[in-house]
């Protein structure tokens, strides 16, 4: 009995069903995030939309200021998870974090931040200057990745895999040579 325990123990720790377990867990986990990411991104559309419908049947709703900055926050931010959502799914896909389309998301994210400031931001210059310089990072480390992506191909293309030994087993070609 401990024979045949230990026996799947150690067939669990060979190598390839442990990158197989691995791969098999990472793709349940982002589909799992990706069902989570759709949910919240379909109430949050929903209670845009309503809060939407609510200001235009009360009349007099100013939509210039700080209403129509909430409204500018609340899309982008859907806009932001449905890159977020771009990601698990490319992952899905490529077997790959695609890292331009992080540094995409985030560049939309400082955006967005840029965007909605409220009124007064311009007697905070440490607030700007800290998100112009996080603009100019993500815009160097975009163009940094886009131009080493532009040379060669990603290293990891699929799920990861065990390297067998070099094939030793004669060729067909080879048989008529000596």
């Amino acid at each position: 009995m401990a024979g045949l325990l230990f026996r799947r123990v150690r067939r669990l720790l060979d190598d390839a069903m442990y990158l197989y377990l691995i791969d098999r867990t990472e793709q349940q986990l982002a589909k799992l995030l990706g069902v989570v990411l759709v949910v919240v991104m379909v109430a949050a559309t929903i209670q845009l939309i309503s809060q939407v419908i609510v200001a235009l049947l009360v009349p007099g709703t100013p939509w210039l200021g700080d209403k129509l900055n909430k409204v500018l926050g609340d899309l982008l931010n859907l806009l932001i998870a449905l890159e977020v959502l771009q990601n698990i799914t490319s992952y899905l896909r490529r077997h790959v974090v695609q890292i331009e389309l992080v540094l995409l998301t985030a560049m939309t994210a400082v955006a967005r931040k840029v965007i909605v400031l409220p009124a007064g931001a311009e007697s905070k210059p440490q607030l700007l200057a800290g998100l112009g310089i996080a603009v100019l990072a993500l815009a160097a480390a975009f163009w940094l990745v886009r131009s080493l992506t532009m040379q060669k191909p990603p290293a990891r293309t699929g799920p990861a895999i065990r390297i067998q030994g070099p094939d030793r087993s004669p060729r067909p070609d080879d048989a008529g040579q000596g």
